[in-house]
Order: structure tokens, then sequence, then C-alpha cells
């Protein structure tokens, strides 16, 4: 999907890492190349996708909020369909006063209210 995003001039990818935790509670960053761990290479499309935003203590924190024996991906994009927009707005006499993003759990919660006819 994330290909199809990039292929598609959507999104650009900045950063992509990925942490595990092992069930003694360490937490060790995983080579995007071999994810699953089998020896072969896994998702170089991927490889070299790193833009330096994303640091050490990044990757930590991400594992620290893992449960022991699991595993996570971070990603940093950017919304490239969204530049040419700000632009137009700009040249119109717009300006940016506020900027947010919904939760995922959010927005999956209001449209299940919305399909069930409670309110969100």
């Amino acid at each position: 999907m994330l290909v199809d995003l990039v292929d598609r001039g959507l999104i650009r990818i900045l950063d992509l890492a990925f942490v595990t935790k092992d069930p003694d509670g360490s937490i060790h960053a995983i080579d995007i190349r071999d994810i699953d761990g089998d020896g072969e290479l896994d998702l170089t499309v991927f490889e070299g996708a790193s833009s330096g935003l994303l640091d050490e203590g990044d990757l930590d924190e991400a594992g620290t909020a893992l449960e022991a024996g699991s595993s996570a991906g971070i990603l940093v994009y950017e919304n490239v369909w969204a530049a040419p927009f700000a632009r137009a707005v700009r040249r119109g006499g717009g300006q940016l006063v506020a900027s947010g993003r919904i939760p995922v759990q959010a927005l999956l919660a209001a449209a299940e209210a919305a399909d069930s006819g409670a309110p969100a």
C-alpha cells in the first residue's frame, strides 16, 4: 500500500524504521532488509528511506510503548498533494492558522456510530 501511495505521488516516505521488544523487555531496531528474520531480503524498496528525522531516541520511545514480544513500524511521510494546495491558498491570501490529525481510532468510532445511527 505504501508503494502504491508513493507511485501515485500522494506521499513521500522520509523515514521508515522497525523496532521489536523482546520477551525480556529489551528493544532492538530491525534491519529493514530482513524484516521477518528469515535471511531473505524483504522491503528492499524502502531500504535507505532515512531522512535523519528519526533517531535512536524515537526508536527507543516507540519500543517502550510496545508490549513484550511485539514489533512496530515507525513511518514519517510527507503529504505531497498538500504542497500545491498550500501554495494556491497562500496565493489567494490565505494562511494556515492551525493543523492537526484525527486519530484513526476516533475516525473508526465515528464511522461505526454513523453506521449504527448512534451519536459519535
